[in-house]
């Protein structure tokens, strides 16, 4: 018999409960037994569900209360000094301020968060764990165990997931002294034993063991720590499936086959090239699990088309076949059925977790029992419904893609080199050394949110919206004028997400109500659905910002988001590359950069926080990414005169390894996040010369925790060693509308201070 399972559940809630709590507890209204019981209460909720749908065997360990990888760092001990009770075990709190930072006036003393990423080339972001070379290793935190009781008790089939210790230690960031991450993996290797053996001794029979790094590029002593790692491991207790997503195994394919582990997990959503060639490589004693219905997107899965696969497979494995999503399903939506309000043929092309797992299960019942009524009647509803997304004239539009055809070269190059650019630029700004600014948005105070609800319920007629949002905008350039910022925003008052508020204006794509998914902590977002070619029918940002810019003398930033985050941080189509859905979106963006500038807005800002993200695992693939990915945003950027500046944004990524590809974008001015890494995202500085202007971010938004102008003056200085003083800009690492006023206000007095006093510093030195 086929075996239906899944690889991981969203964990936020339909109506992100688990957000609600957690920020519930956080500001003292509930308990920590009231948090805990939401969990549990989750918990059982989705483990039912999943077995509603036909899930066999339901995943356990895939909750978190922050982040999954931050919660294995508990799990083993590994909690930075700033952060531990002296011979305690680490509590709820100690994994909040691990995630989020404290306050000078809490227990850990005012430490910094942890540094936070992207979970590979997804908009998930996980807390990087912290090495060290004299790090030991303890079994601290029994969440895990518990759960597994929890579903047991309930009468549900468990399969435990854990990140694997190899994955584990890549995401890893050594600090202190320089050693080799893999000098660790002697030491930890028992915790996983130890983990194992609770495992068994629970009466759980399989484990899931995550180790998406196996479709990275991995040096070879990698490689050989897999080898030896599992070789140490095979002895323990339980069963073992080896998850692997996001991309092909390709060089590692063999590696990971040979594992002496009992199973194998593919993406084939991502890489269907792996199959059949894994058959020839798979022990005959081994399941291998195949990832089929896409994780990560929420486009209804082509029964007819997998299942011809899974067939094939079938044959040659017999029982040894399992079906599951591609990944785990954290980055989906959780359930369509709360969608009432979706135009009925757009909603019948789509799915959700739940539909997902559904999916997984209708499959695997089809290689089981064929001649099942249910399976027949979900392939002849999947026929259906592909005939009618890829027949639909709703889709396709002849003049967008005349325009994408009349594209040239030149219209994605700005007038003048940046040299040039620039000079223009500074006579006519006349801004100071050190220029200071934000990275775009306000509070979104609840009173901002209520009238939102009320414009969108009818309550609140348009009129008074646009009064209360216009009040809005008053006072953030009011408050921005008394801080003596130098350059200024209008707050984003009137958007409800950036990715989100553009999209809703522009022709070619889809809303939900209910579709949310998981971000950071409780940060999440609601995608919006590409369904069909992009157009922009109408101005979407000028008013609010012309506006904006009658309030004040001073300069005023227009805020735009960037044609690659558009889509990154969309559900993007499937019968379209990315590129030319990015070059879709850039003519339209272009569109809006051209009408902010005929406004009279000197300075435009193209958010690109996404750029990293999209770029492939795999090496071999970068170099087209990343030429068209800078290519849309030139499009996006070179209709404007050289006097107007441009400016672009990127927070949370890694992207040192393609800083030469951030400079060829050609932003006048680009802002980063730096202040969780402390500045180290700046090394890539110290080789190569980046030519334009940048803004290191100087403090953490992420966190209530308010630095003092001494602590953002010495990130200031560190930069200042890497870049030349004329070039840097001083901002916050992102936008600030999860933060509250007041936190907000004291973090932006102490940058401007920093900057004054910098000014002072520096002053001799241009």
């Amino acid at each position: 018999m086929a075996v239906a399972h899944n690889l991981g559940f969203p964990r936020i809630g339909g109506d992100r409960e688990l957000k609600k709590a957690v920020e519930a507890y956080w500001k003292g209204d509930i308990t920590e037994d009231n948090l805990r019981q939401v969990g549990r209460e989750l918990r059982a909720k989705h483990w039912q569900l999943q077995k509603d749908a036909g899930i066999d065997l339901v995943p356990v360990g895939d909750f978190a209360w922050y982040d999954q990888v931050l919660t294995h760092s508990l799990t083993f001990g590994v909690v930075p000094e700033r952060f531990a009770t002296a011979g305690e075990k680490p509590t709820l709190d100690t994994l909040f301020a691990m995630a989020r930072g404290v306050v000078e006036s809490s227990c850990c003393g005012g430490a910094h968060a942890q540094e936070m990423t992207k979970w590979f080339d997804t908009n998930y972001h996980y807390l990087v764990p912290e090495l060290t070379a004299d790090l030991e290793f303890a079994l601290s935190w029994e969440q895990l165990f518990e759960e597994v009781d929890e579903a047991l008790a309930l009468g549900h089939k468990v399969k435990p997931v854990v990140i694997g210790p190899l994955t584990w230690l890549w995401l890893g960031k050594v600090k202190g002294e320089e050693f080799n991450k893999l000098d660790l993996l002697e030491k930890l290797l028992p915790i996983y034993g130890q983990i194992f053996q609770r495992l068994a001794a629970q009466g759980v029979e399989w484990v899931q063991i995550d180790e998406p790094i196996l479709s990275l590029d991995l040096p070879q002593d990698w490689k050989n720590a897999f080898e030896r790692a599992y070789n140490l491991l095979q002895a323990e207790p339980v069963k073992k499936l080896i998850a692997t997503y996001f991309s092909g195994l390709e060089d590692n394919l063999g590696l990971a086959a040979g594992l002496p582990v009992d199973g194998l997990h593919l993406d084939l959503v991502r890489a269907p090239e792996q199959y059949p060639t894994i058959l020839d490589r798979l022990p005959a004693y081994k399941i291998l699990s195949l990832g089929v219905v896409n994780g990560r997107n929420v486009w209804r899965c082509d029964l007819e088309k997998v299942l011809a696969t899974l067939k094939h497979a079938h044959e040659r494995l017999g029982d040894r076949l399992w079906v599951a999503p591609s990944c785990s399903l954290l980055h989906s939506p959780v359930d369509l059925a709360r969608e009432e309000q979706l135009d009925e043929e757009l909603q019948s092309w789509l799915a959700f977790a739940v539909q997902k797992t559904e999916e997984v299960a209708i499959l695997a019942q089809a290689l089981n029992n064929p001649d099942c009524a249910k399976v027949q009647a979900a392939l002849a509803q999947s026929r259906t419904v592909q005939e009618s997304r890829a027949n639909s004239p709703r889709i396709h539009k002849p003049q967008v893609q005349a325009r994408l055809a009349a594209v040239t070269a030149a219209d994605s190059q700005r007038t003048s080199v940046f040299a040039e650019r620039i000079k223009l630029q500074r006579e006519r700004l006349d801004l100071p050394l050190f220029p200071t600014t934000t990275i775009g948005s306000f509070p979104q105070t609840k009173e901002i949110r209520a009238a939102r609800l009320a414009y969108r319920q009818g309550k609140l007629s348009e009129v008074d919206y646009q009064q209360a949002m216009q009040a809005e905008i008053q006072h953030a350039v009011k408050v921005q004028e008394e801080l003596g910022l130098d350059v200024l925003v209008h707050g984003e008052t009137e958007r409800n997400d950036m990715v989100e508020y553009f999209a809703e204006q522009l022709d070619g794509y889809l809303f939900t109500r209910f579709g949310w998914v998981q971000s950071y902590g409780t940060r999440c977002v609601k995608p919006a659905v590409i369904y069909g070619d992009i157009t922009r029918p109408q101005a979407m940002t000028v008013e609010w910002i012309a506006y904006a810019q009658q309030q004040t003398d001073k300069v005023l930033k227009g805020m735009l988001t960037g044609p690659v985050t558009m889509l990154m941080w969309s559900f993007p189509r499937e019968d379209l590359s990315r590129e030319q859905q990015a070059r879709q979106l850039a003519l339209a963006i272009r569109d809006e950069v051209v009408d902010l500038e005929a406004a009279g807005i000197k300075i435009i800002q193209i958010d690109e926080a996404a750029f990293r993200e999209g770029l492939p695992l795999r090496r071999a693939e970068w170099q087209a990414y990343l030429d068209w990915a800078t290519e849309s945003f030139r499009l996006t950027a070179s209709g404007v005169c050289d006097e107007t500046q441009i400016h672009t944004h990127m927070c949370y990524s890694e992207f040192n390894d393609v800083i030469d590809s951030i400079a060829a974008m050609d932003a006048d001015v680009i802002t980063i996040e730096t202040s969780r890494s402390q500045m180290e995202l700046l090394d890539a500085f110290e080789t190569f010369h980046y030519p334009n202007d940048i803004g290191p971010g100087v403090y953490d938004i992420h966190s209530p925790r308010v630095p003092d102008s001494e602590e953002m003056a010495n990130l200031l200085r560190k930069a200042a060693k890497r870049i030349a003083v004329e070039q840097l800009w001083v901002n916050p690492d992102c936008g600030l509308k999860t933060r509250g006023w007041p936190e907000a206000k004291a973090a932006l007095e102490h940058m401007v201070a920093a900057a004054k006093q910098l000014r002072k510093e520096y002053a001799k030195a241009v």
